[in-house]
This record gives C-alpha cells, structure tokens and sequence, in this order.
C-alpha cells in the first residue's frame, strides 16, 4: 500500500513540475436568473484578454464559500443576494487563465437576489467604454444579461463556465425556469 501511495504522490509531483503549478486557487461563483428569464453574466477586461463569465471571485483566507459567493456579488454588482444549492464542484484538473503557476477550484451555487434587482446592465458583449480598456495591464468589468434561450457554452470563456452552462441547460433547465425557491 505504501508503494501505490509514494507512486501517487511522485505522479502528482511530477504532473506539478511540468506545469509550474506552485499554488492552489478557490473561485466561488453563482448563476442568477432574474424574472425573465435571463442569466446574469459579467464581461470582463484583464490584462488585455476579454472574458464572459460567471459572477464571482477568489475565496479568501478565513471566508467560507457561500459568505465568499454573497460578498463578490456585493462587491461587483451591488445586489444582496442568497445562495442556493450547490451546482457544481471542479473535480478535474485545472490550470488557472490568469496566473498559470496556479491550479483553480471553482465551486458553483445558484444565488437570488434578496431584493429587486436593478443594475447598470449592458445588452452588448464587451461593451467598454474606451478609458475601461485603455490600460493594456488593466482590469475592468461590465454586467450583461442573457437570456435563457440564447445561453450556450459559447456565450462563457472559461473552461469551467462550459461545463456549468452544460449541466444548466441538460439537468438544471426545469429547476431554473419553474424558478424554484432557494
């Protein structure tokens, strides 16, 4: 048994060294659908690469997830919002976009706002005004909905956000448009 153990281990070991993966990364993000159906995406600018991708952010030392998920929505949209069930865990193999000496766990909740939701949304993606991307080592964001139909795993960049988008249209479809309360 001990042999099995060390041969994991050397294999883990090495898989690290290939990649210069040197640290770990805990993402926390949430999927919210308003009353027409539409999800809830932010198109953001980071270091001159344009993403499409979930609400949220990184967990930080001390914060559970579901205080990290509430705190990023505050923090990026304004809104209050209440975490619901668990959708999704990473549980592959995942090399950050951003920092590539980093492996990514990203934990997915569905969230509802716990009031009416007003925000300064954008119906265009990537729709920046000129001084947002005007600093190529920059970073900036802007908030767009979609709607349940036109959402596809083409409409998120990130690997993870694909598969989230899958499992929301193949298990979650029912759930979401009868708008089950969390």
């Amino acid at each position: 048994m001990k042999k099995i153990a060390t041969k994991k281990n050397t294999s883990v070991s090495n898989k690290l060294e290939q990649s210069n993966i040197n640290s770990l990364t805990i993402r926390v993000y949430g999927v919210l659908m308003d009353d027409r159906k539409r999800i809830l995406v932010s198109d953001e600018y980071i270091r001159g690469n344009y993403f499409t991708k979930f609400p949220g952010g990184g967990l930080e030392f001390g914060e559970g997830t579901k205080e990290c998920l509430k705190r990023e929505f505050k923090e990026e949209t304004g809104l209050d919002v209440m975490i619901g069930d668990h959708l999704y865990t990473t549980d592959y193999y995942q090399q950050s976009a951003f920092k590539t000496s980093q492996q990514i766990i990203a934990i997915y909740y569905f969230a509802k706002s716990i009031h009416p939701i007003k925000l300064d949304t954008k119906t265009i993606p990537f729709d920046f005004r000129p001084e947002q991307i005007a600093d190529p080592n920059g970073q900036s964001e802007v908030l767009r909905w979609i709607n349940w139909d036109d959402l596809s795993e083409e409409t998120v960049n990130l690997p993870i956000d694909k598969i989230v988008v899958g499992l929301l249209k193949s298990k979650y479809s029912s759930y979401l448009e009868k708008r089950v309360s969390l």
